[in-house]
């Protein structure tokens, strides 16, 4: 067994409602004797998704020694429940950016010969986390009164790639800009030369997951099918990698989006750019 991320619930504060056990259609959860409890390692991938439905605070991710989940057995409880859990169960691991394990669901389902379900209805991140809930934003109409006074031109939450579903309804259509997370601290005027009339999303190409970003931008590029885009980002080399992304994902939707760049210098200045 080695350390890994999973759920701990304290029995003291657990009432035993029960709220906890249709959010694990894994499997991992069980009420028994008036408690829910973790019946096995195995089926909790520890993303937390019954976490945000205890109304006592009883569940907890930890990180302690536990067998490695399993989802090959996991899939085996999951497809006898039907076509409804299998989709709120990719949805989840999709959603939670467990690529590996929804790559492990999706062989699964095609080596047992068993029929990918239609998508069904946009639903919120099942963590229940405030800070991941779809908002639409009315960012400020007019000028600020006075030359000091400033106001945010944000249109959306979440702003962080990784947390942004697919399918919010303010990325339809939208003119989007992808930021990388440092360009938001450099320029001095971000809100009202990049931000203002835009969708933003942020994402750092050196220390997030490329691998998910490209399928999760490929993915919302085809569903979403945004106006235009543009990529803002630092002169640090690492940074010139989410243009890259952003230009493979277009390209892998399918889809025919306008592409624009800017390039933003440490000292807090938008740098002209012959890279379009």
């Amino acid at each position: 067994m080695a350390k890994r991320k999973i759920i701990r619930i304290e029995e003291e504060k657990c009432t035993g409602c029960g709220e906890c056990i249709p959010e694990c259609p894994e499997g991992a959860l069980q009420l028994i004797d008036g408690k829910a409890r973790l019946v096995s390692d195995l089926f909790c991938d520890g993303l937390g998704a019954c976490v945000g439905h205890c109304p006592t605070g009883a569940m907890t991710i930890v990180e302690r020694e536990a067998e490695p989940y399993d989802e090959a057995k996991v899939m085996e409880n999951i497809v006898r429940q039907g076509p409804n859990t299998i989709r709120a169960h990719l949805a989840h691991l999709k959603e939670h950016g467990a690529m590996e394990y929804h790559r492990a669901a999706l062989d699964y389902l095609k080596r047992h010969h068993v029929d990918l379900p239609e998508p069904g209805p946009a639903r919120p991140l099942p963590c229940g986390c405030p800070g991941t809930a779809v908002r639409v934003l009315s960012p400020a109409a007019a000028e600020p009164a006075g030359a000091a006074a400033a106001v945010s031109r944000l249109r959306n939450w979440p702003v962080q790639l990784m947390l942004v579903p697919v399918t919010a309804p303010y990325l339809k259509g939208a003119d989007l800009l992808i930021a990388a997370d440092c360009v938001g601290a450099a320029l001095p005027d971000f809100h009202d030369k990049l931000v203002k009339g835009r969708v933003l999303l942020i994402a750092c190409p050196k220390l997030d997951d490329a691998g998910f970003y490209a399928e999760k931008l490929t993915e919302l590029f085809r569903t979403a099918e945004p106006k235009s885009v543009t990529v803002a980002h630092m002169t640090v080399p690492c940074c010139f990698g989410l243009v890259q992304l952003v230009r493979q994902a277009i390209a892998a939707s399918g889809r025919v989006i306008p592409l624009a760049e800017v390039t933003v210098g440490v000292e807090g200045r938008i740098i002209p750019s012959e890279r379009s």
